[in-house]
């Protein structure tokens, strides 16, 4: 690497040799790399072209996971959600079905690699909310969650950030599905499209903090099928909390501490 010492600065490669700026110092370095046309043509870059085909396939699925959760993402998930969502679609995908290049994304098949995924990384669930409370049921169609959370005191189950005044609970559904390599198209496609990325979110109602919920909390959500999903598809049921601020009866939800685990994978 070298510096650019002359009052005209060059950007861009020319001659085997890339301009470019670094803070606040323009620099040279050789040109490396290989060009896309023999990444796409030689042999010798195969398991390239394999590796390229399916990580792209990992950050489609990964974008539909994420889609069923758009309204609350900002809210829940830190900075780096769509590369974390990609990374797990790509374990999924290691393990599937078929040649490299090719393999499936099978959601159901693979479901302990989903559950208990936190869409903040560095704030789990049970470090803000520990009541106890069992597992989400489903019924028979996949269509219709229900969670039942036991009454309990909030000063002893819930680890609210500072100027919280009132915390809701939330219940969601995705439904995911497959994803395959179409072999006559050249392309993964989804299974399932009509059903993928079809989501509900329900939410408790805003309980103070201090003091004894008062009650049960009941949370259903319900996809509206009338038959039983396919086994191609997936329904992933998230859990969470968000933490608010009453002002004047107005409630604000707070930037921080709110956290969601998907729960189960139906």
């Amino acid at each position: 690497m070298a510096i650019q010492d002359s009052f005209i600065k060059i950007k861009g490669s020319l001659g085997g040799l890339t301009f470019y700026e670094k803070d606040g110092k323009s620099l040279i370095k050789t040109t490396s790399g290989v060009s896309k046309e023999r990444i796409m043509t030689d042999p010798k870059y195969k398991r390239t072209r394999e590796n390229m085909v399916e990580f792209g396939a990992s950050a489609k699925i990964g974008k539909s996971f994420r889609a069923g959760f758009v309204s609350i993402r900002k809210a829940v998930g830190d900075n780096v959600l769509a590369g974390r969502v990609t990374g797990m679609m790509k374990q999924i995908n290691k393990i599937g079905i078929g040649v490299r290049g090719q393999r499936t994304f099978d959601i159901v098949a693979n479901k302990q690699l989903i559950e208990g995924f936190e869409f903040h990384s560095k704030l789990k669930l049970n470090s803000v909310f520990f009541a106890p409370y069992n597992s989400p049921s489903i019924d028979v169609n996949r269509s219709v969650i229900d969670l039942t959370i036991p009454d309990f005191h909030t000063g002893d189950f819930i680890n609210a950030p500072e100027g919280a005044t009132h915390f809701q609970l939330l219940l969601s559904a995705n439904v995911l599905s497959n994803l395959e390599y179409d072999v006559s198209e050249k392309e993964y496609k989804f299974v399932n499209p009509d059903e993928n990325e079809k989501n509900v979110i329900t939410y408790s109602s805003e309980i103070p903090l201090g003091n004894m919920v008062g009650s049960d909390t009941s949370l259903q959500v319900d996809l509206e099928y009338t038959s039983p999903l396919p086994a191609s598809v997936g329904v992933l049921i998230g859990f969470g909390v968000l933490f608010y601020q009453e002002i004047n009866g107005q409630f604000y939800l707070l930037a921080r501490d709110n956290a969601l685990r998907i729960d189960m994978v139906g």
